[in-house]
């Protein structure tokens, strides 16, 4: 399939089944989220795999989006990993290093027909503390991951998009 055709039809799943995701297909998926480029290849991203009814169940208590998917990644980076900027104190690419991960094992899922939701409704200081995450663990989100039931479908908003005019200013 075309990529920008891959992109169109990609949605947030709200209405996962219960079908398992077989490892071989998670496998793939959070391959393509360790091959990602990352700022100076440094690879700070790291990735919590809950699938147990245990991970599932703190997971809800973590954020109520978890819609039953019988998948979730939790997608962090490891600060003592992440590229610092010199030129800017303070800045480092752990965020987009792991959403560039998040965002591609999304779309690789997406090619296995498995769908997927970017969940960001948390309080990572809860997270840390409910999984336990070591210090140098920053959760950045979410990924829901789960075949579709028979009541999915996208949401209104899905198809709500800004003219390329809007967000394209040539300088």
């Amino acid at each position: 399939m075309d990529f920008l055709e891959l992109v169109k039809q990609r949605y947030s799943e709200r209405n996962f089944a219960d079908t398992p995701i077989e490892k071989g297909e998670l496998d793939k998926i959070l391959e393509a989220g360790r091959l990602v480029p990352t700022a100076c290849n440094y690879q700070p991203q790291k990735f919590y795999v809950l699938k147990s009814k245990k991970a599932l169940e703190l997971a809800a208590t973590v954020t109520p989006f978890t819609y039953n998917a019988p998948v979730m990644i939790l997608v962090c980076f490891d600060k003592n990993e992440v590229w610092k900027n010199k030129r800017e104190e303070g800045y480092h690419s752990g965020e987009q290093d792991a959403s560039i991960a998040a965002t591609t094992m999304m779309y690789e899922a997406e090619t296995l027909g498995i769908h997927s939701l970017w969940i960001r409704g948390f309080n990572s200081k809860i997270a840390t503390e409910t999984f336990k995450l070591p210090e140098n663990i920053v959760p950045v989100m979410f990924l829901a991951l789960g075949y579709p039931s028979e009541k999915s479908k996208p949401s209104d908003w899905h198809f709500m998009r800004k003219n390329i005019n809007e967000m394209v200013v040539e300088l």
